[in-house]
């Protein structure tokens, strides 16, 4: 048998070159890497990204963050106002109006504050057991 030699489609008839030739040039039929289909990715590719990007994301504000504590004699004082701001939210929160009694108006803020954390280590828990299930759970479920 004659030996074949060039680009062929493998009929034995020469490709035309115009990127009909997926072989990857030893007869297999993987696809050549410069007849990929586009940008496209794939789920697990684009999981990977995203955790990429995140994993950046944090490392920057880490950065960010120890740059500004090296600068700063006092933490606490420096974030006082967020703090501040944060706590305030609450108490608007349960009196609008604002015609509360302090003190009652302070009670029932702690406990709005108090809901709102434990609301967010259910999350954080219910996040914690899917990621360990590796799936993905309605949101009631935890």
């Amino acid at each position: 048998m004659a030996e074949i030699s060039g680009d062929h489609d493998g009929n034995g008839a020469e490709s035309t070159g115009a990127g009909t030739d997926r072989t990857g040039g030893d007869g297999s039929c993987r696809p050549r890497a410069d007849h990929r289909q586009g940008p496209e990715v794939t789920g697990r590719e684009e999981r990977n990204i995203e955790a990429a990007a995140r994993m950046r994301r944090a490392l920057r504000a880490r950065m960010a963050a120890h740059a500004l504590h090296a600068g700063t004699s006092d933490a606490a004082a420096h974030t006082a106002p967020a703090r501040t701001a944060f706590l305030a939210r609450f108490e608007r929160e349960v009196d609008p109006a604002g015609v509360l009694d302090p003190r009652e108006r302070a009670r029932r803020a702690e406990h709005a504050r108090k809901a709102y954390f434990l609301r967010l280590a259910l999350a954080s828990a219910h996040a914690r057991s899917v990621r360990r299930a590796g799936g993905i759970r309605a949101a009631g479920d935890g």
